[in-house]
């Protein structure tokens, strides 16, 4: 099976991708890491992603050897976060912050500037 490109030149509308709870939330993801990695040069911090064992963090900041983990959900239902939890005990972050799913406002998130954020 093809999946859809994942581009301004993908043949769907804004509707149409709102419209499939997958599809939007790689959209998301992929919106708030454009404005990390873009954000990381200016600011001098190293951008990473987590993973084991089947749990994930989907951002690590790391900013003058202090953590800054964010997890980033494209609804607002609050959910469990088991990835999160294993990240804060294994790696004991400075901060850790929950974009959409009941934390912040991802359009908020996007309008601020990550240095707020930072460590």
């Amino acid at each position: 099976m093809l999946k859809q490109r994942m581009s301004a030149l993908a043949n769907q509308s804004f509707a149409q991708v709102r419209a499939d709870p997958e599809q939007w939330g790689r959209w998301v993801e992929s919106a708030i890491g454009a404005h990390l990695i873009n954000t990381s040069i200016e600011y001098d911090f190293e951008l990473f992603y987590w993973r084991e064992r089947g749990r994930e963090v989907d951002f690590i900041v790391r900013y003058r050897g202090r953590l800054l983990a964010i997890e980033v959900k494209s609804h607002n239902r609050k959910t469990a976060l088991p990835g999160m939890e294993a990240f804060v005990k294994a790696f004991n972050p400075e901060k850790i912050l929950l974009v959409g799913g009941g934390g912040l406002d991802i359009e908020q998130f996007l309008s601020m500037e990550v240095k707020q954020w930072l460590p």
